[in-house]
């Protein structure tokens, strides 16, 4: 790393919302900075589902943080995962990618590194059912949903077919739902008439949460109207259900009465639960820091770890006031923590505390519906699928991405294409390989494909 003699130094953990504002936000300071992440772009998650059904591809929701930080001359990025510190010698180590170690020093350090999806307790779902928290989740879901409709066309016994065109969800919040959605609208209207032994409207959509209604903190109002929307596109509800049991042939949910069901399908996508990554105990070892039960890190006003004026947190990894995962909340804190790293390195007073300003939630049902809270209303159809859409051009990164997004969306809006749909052979879901399982001679037997009508 390059250090500016007699420069502050200021770290910053994570190139998502939090970190590359507050990179942004102190990039004017008189300090030098050095911006880490395990990946090397900054990653536009809200639209992760998008990436994931075939409409948008990974360059239009990525873009690489050495050229949003470009300009930035006193910034330096470089692709390490921080894994743990020393709170009294004020560094941090990471590991390079090809696994060596390196030490950073720091006067301040900015932690923006997120959150990771959780299993609750169940990491060995992880291989079966995918989340969706980078772009090998969304591009690893686009293989296993469109390659589920090759092997359904493909497979001569209808229990198969009926078993690969199901697709089970778990977690009725935003991501859950949006993706929901998109599934049934690749079913029905984008492959509704690309194939010839199958159906894919005949595509079941299952939809699992523990809680009694879709997108419940929106409210009872546009819970209800989500509901209601996913309903008329086919999205089959499973409220009050816990998943107890997941394998590559289904998963198994309880409800309240304690009564098990199995629902055997050919996909199991995860979109409930998150947790903070290891790095977050790590940070709390070494500072005493308190933790949530997500293992977020429990933070001051002012952002900082109590006893350590000197370390921020921002975004997801932050836990305060029960302030919502949402990329509002990490681009806010993100821009607070940079301001104040900057007047401090000026030697300016900052005693102002961090307040959240809420400008709303927006999630987008189907082409034509989607449901926004914002300024105090409520309100969903049309008019809200409208609203959604300038909310998310506004908050994408780079005016190409904008432009090459709203052509992308032209054609996937009005003519049913969605081009982003490309994988091989070797990516589709079989129950060998993708699932760790061996190959058995049923794989790579010759099949006959079965007609349309099941014959």
């Amino acid at each position: 790393m390059t250090e500016t003699s007699g420069r502050p130094r200021v770290v910053i953990v994570g190139g998502g919302f939090a970190g590359l504002f507050a990179a942004r936000a102190v990039a004017r300071a008189p300090v030098q900075v050095t911006l880490v992440d395990r990946a090397e772009h900054h990653l536009f998650q809200p639209l992760l589902y998008q990436c994931a059904t075939g409409i948008l591809s990974e360059g239009k929701i990525a873009s690489p943080l050495r050229e949003l930080l470009s300009r930035h001359r006193n910034v330096e990025f470089l692709i390490a995962e921080v894994s743990g510190m020393d709170a009294a010698e004020r560094r941090v180590v990471g590991r390079r990618p090809l696994g060596g170690q390196i030490e950073l020093g720091y006067d301040y350090l900015i932690l923006a590194a997120g959150v990771r999806q959780s299993y609750f307790g169940h990491d060995e779902y992880a291989p079966i059912a995918p989340g969706m928290k980078t772009v090998e989740d969304a591009l690893k879901i686009r293989r296993r949903v469109f390659g589920a409709f090759e092997l359904a066309e493909s497979a001569t016994d209808a229990a198969e077919r009926r078993r690969w065109l199901t697709f089970a969800l778990v977690g009725a919040g935003p991501t859950g739902v949006e993706l929901a959605g998109q599934i049934r609208e690749v079913a029905t209207k984008t492959l509704r008439q690309e194939y010839r032994h199958i159906n894919p409207e005949d595509a079941r959509v299952l939809l699992f949460d523990g809680g009694s209604a879709p997108l419940a903190t929106f409210g009872p109002k546009l819970s209800a109207m989500a509901a209601r929307q996913l309903g008329k596109l086919g999205v089959e509800l499973h409220m009050g259900s816990i998943v107890t049991h997941v394998d590559p042939g289904g998963l198994e949910v309880k409800d309240h009465d304690g009564k098990v069901t199995r629902h055997v399908c050919g996909n199991v996508l995860w979109t409930a639960g998150v947790e903070a990554p290891p790095l977050a105990a790590a940070v709390a070892k070494a500072t005493g820091a308190e933790q949530d039960r997500a293992g977020r890190i429990v933070v001051g006003k002012d952002l900082a770890i109590p006893g350590h004026p000197e370390i921020l947190v921002t975004g997801d990894m932050m836990s305060l006031d029960k302030l919502p995962g949402v990329a509002e909340v990490a681009m806010q804190t993100g821009l607070y923590a940079g301001r104040k790293v900057g007047h401090l390195a000026r030697g300016q007073a900052f005693d102002k505390p961090f307040k959240y300003r809420d400008l709303g939630s927006a999630a987008y049902i189907s082409r034509g519906r989607a449901v926004v809270s914002a300024f105090g209303m409520n309100f969903g159809g049309f008019l809200g699928w409208w609203v959604w859409l300038f909310i998310h051009i506004g908050f994408l990164t780079g005016f190409r991405n904008r432009i090459g997004t709203v052509l992308q969306w032209w054609f996937a809006f009005t003519r049913d294409v969605r081009r982003e749909r490309t994988f091989t052979i070797d990516d589709m879901p079989r129950p060998a390989g993708v699932y760790g399982g061996p190959v058995t001679p049923a794989d790579t037997a010759p099949v006959t494909p079965a007609s349309r009508d099941g014959t």
